[in-house]
């Protein structure tokens, strides 16, 4: 049993660290560690993106960390390391598939849609996903290019967000860190 490093898993067997990797054979996969607290203080993510996957697109594993359209709540972790997080998944080449955890995309969107209601990307996806779900389809996997258009936690250094933000409080904020920290408990309040 794979698992974090930093989280207690009894039956674990394998604990990882941001680096390693992990191969399997059947099917040929290789996956990278990235240490990604925010959600947890223990959080892994993975991602399938090496020589042993050579042509195909990135794939990323990220529990509970990134959401289509949204990212997880902030239940061990800081405004400052699940920014940190979120910055590893931004520096992932921009095709990366995302598969998160849950389909939690239209609650997202609605709240996405409260920070940037002039968005038109989100617009476009706001309809698109409400038509996806309605036909019983899932919203996911995503992709790093769409969430960087969708994402408000993935939009935390963009001029709309950060006046979203700044309004909610009634001061500057000085970092994308500070951003997601005001962004995180609108959403929690929303």
């Amino acid at each position: 049993v794979y698992g974090p490093a930093g989280e207690d898993i009894a039956l674990r067997s394998h604990a990882l660290f941001e680096g390693d990797a992990v191969a399997f054979d059947a099917p040929k996969i290789q996956f990278q560690v990235l240490e990604v607290p925010g959600h947890t203080l223990g959080h892994i993510a993975y991602v399938a993106r090496s020589e042993a996957n050579a042509g195909q697109t990135p794939k990323l594993f990220c529990g509970d960390t990134l959401f289509a359209s949204g990212c997880g709540r902030l239940f061990e972790g800081t405004p400052t390391q699940m920014s940190s997080s979120l910055a590893k998944f931004l520096a992932l080449p921009p095709d990366t598939l995302v598969y998160c955890t849950h389909e939690y995309t239209l609650s997202n969107i609605r709240f996405a849609l409260a920070v940037e209601p002039d968005n038109s990307a989100l617009i476009e996806w706001s309809q698109a996903a409400d038509a996806m779900r309605k036909r019983n389809q899932p919203t996911l996997p995503t992709t790093i290019a769409h969430e960087k258009r969708v994402n408000p936690f993935m939009r935390c250094d963009q001029t709309p967000v950060i006046a979203a933000a700044r309004a909610q409080i009634g001061q500057d904020l000085k970092s994308p860190a500070e951003v997601l920290a005001v962004v995180r408990a609108w959403k929690d309040r929303f």
